[in-house]
């Protein structure tokens, strides 16, 4: 008989950006007995461990996957030639890691540099070193990186993760279904080079006009996806992450998860 194969439905608190604070959005997964969640750390004040322990005081029994946080405030800063650049937002880094380690997160969705036009210039080679030592320091701290593929920022396109992972071979992978479709390649060649590293998956819907929705009311193709997931053996999470304004009534995104958990139940 082979072994079922143990992977997660959950959604990001980003879906409601805007629309409720994360310490009442953890609150509401608990209640509707979420599997898991993504912690979307919106701003400064919520990288300090001391409001990750207020997030844990509402969850219940809700099991944390992985911490996002809104990178343009950091992560492009981790990557700084200036020392003191640097300096600065590793130690917010360090509040981010111990965020997470109070959360119970054992994965970081990170998007890194960001290509901002006629500043941006890809060097591969030195992103990757750095990106090894960013690696190293968030494993101290018992988390894995994970680049997400961003149309706007690093991995915009495919072969960016395989040039990072020579000199950071653990890393973990994030497939971002939206922003796969918004850089104009196929999710599926992500998916490919993301392999056995990826860690969990960003899933929306799109109606037939290219508007994003949520799960179930559009037209792609999930018995596709989690049939791919199956075949490669994925064991991580699979997360709503829709925008605040893709949505009305917050029991909306209930049910999207509901349909979402229905369908990976027949491959999972």
């Amino acid at each position: 008989m082979t072994a079922t194969i143990k992977m997660n439905v959950g959604i990001s608190t980003a879906s409601l950006f805007l629309k409720e604070n994360n310490e009442n959005a953890v609150k509401l997964f608990s209640d509707w007995g979420i599997d898991c969640a993504e912690i979307f750390l919106t701003s400064f004040c919520e990288y300090d461990p001391i409001f990750a322990e207020t997030l844990r005081q509402n969850m219940s029994d809700l099991r944390v996957h992985s911490v996002h946080v809104l990178s343009t405030q950091l992560e492009p800063q981790l990557y700084a030639v200036h020392p003191r650049v640097k300096a600065d937002a590793f130690s917010w880094l360090e509040k981010v890691m111990c965020s997470a380690r109070v959360l119970g997160a054992d994965h970081y969705t990170f998007h890194g540099i960001a290509r901002i036009k006629r500043t941006f210039r890809e060097n591969l080679p030195f992103a990757a070193e750095r990106t090894r030592e960013i690696f190293e320091f968030c494993k101290n701290y018992g988390v894995r990186l994970c680049y997400e593929n961003v149309e706007w920022s690093l991995y915009s396109r495919p072969e960016i993760f395989t040039a990072l992972k020579k000199q950071c071979p653990q890393l973990g992978g994030v497939l971002d279904i939206k922003q796969a479709r918004i850089a104009g390649y196929d999710y599926r060649q992500f998916l490919e080079e993301m392999g056995s590293n990826l860690t969990h998956v960003h899933v929306s819907d799109v109606m037939a006009e290219g508007k994003m929705c949520l799960p179930g009311r559009g037209q792609f193709n999930f018995d596709e996806l989690f049939s791919r997931l199956k075949e490669v053996g994925f064991t991580g999470a699979v997360l709503i992450e829709n925008y605040a304004e893709d949505f009305g009534d917050e029991n909306e995104l209930k049910e999207a998860y509901l349909f979402l958990k229905e369908k990976a139940s027949r491959f999972f």
